[in-house]
């Protein structure tokens, strides 16, 4: 099951004061059971406005930060099993992209269905599982709260352990 999160978003009163605006699980969920981002606050511009109604209340955010802003999220990636992937996979990851608005975001997925690249500075951590980071080139096996520095690569997640890996990300739009 895709983990569920309580987000509790502050703000100010009337008066000045720090008050909490929302306390509540977070519905800006794109994805299915077992596989999906859970975006919890998105900014527009830098510097970020702390007065901007929540960002979060209106359409489902897809997988990019705005442009110039950012996106802070967790994603949960299930086990993938054993042996190279089908094409059945590869069809299906490459509909998740489309529905994310980020086909266009797989410029060469031979190495992997999931390889995708992002005009963005990502800062990941993975919070719960194992999950291995695969590059064009390279790969590196991850431990819960290992963090990685995602700039602008081409990459996929593979889960090649028993449980779903549960990451937390904030993507910052970014350019070579």
């Amino acid at each position: 099951m895709l983990h569920r999160t309580r987000r509790i978003v502050t703000g100010h009163d009337l008066q000045g004061r720090s008050v909490v605006v929302s306390d509540a699980p977070a519905t800006n969920i794109l994805g299915g059971d077992d596989r999906g981002l859970i975006n919890l606050w998105s900014t527009q511009a830098s510097p970020a406005s702390y007065d901007a109604p929540d960002p979060m209340a209106g359409d489902v955010v897809g997988l990019l930060p705005p442009t110039n802003g950012t996106i802070f999220r967790f994603f949960q990636i299930p086990p993938e099993g054993e042996g190279p992937a089908s094409p059945e996979v590869y069809a299906g990851t490459r509909a998740v992209f489309e529905a994310m608005g980020a086909g266009h975001c797989q410029p060469d997925t031979s190495r992997h269905p999931a390889m995708h690249k992002t005009e963005s500075v990502d800062y990941i951590v993975l919070l719960k599982g194992e999950v291995s980071l695969i590059l064009d080139a390279d790969e590196r096996a991850l431990k819960p709260f290992d963090v990685v520095v995602q700039r602008g690569t081409n990459h996929a997640w593979a889960n090649r352990g028993t449980e779903p890996a549960l990451l937390l990300a904030v993507l910052v739009d970014g350019r070579p």
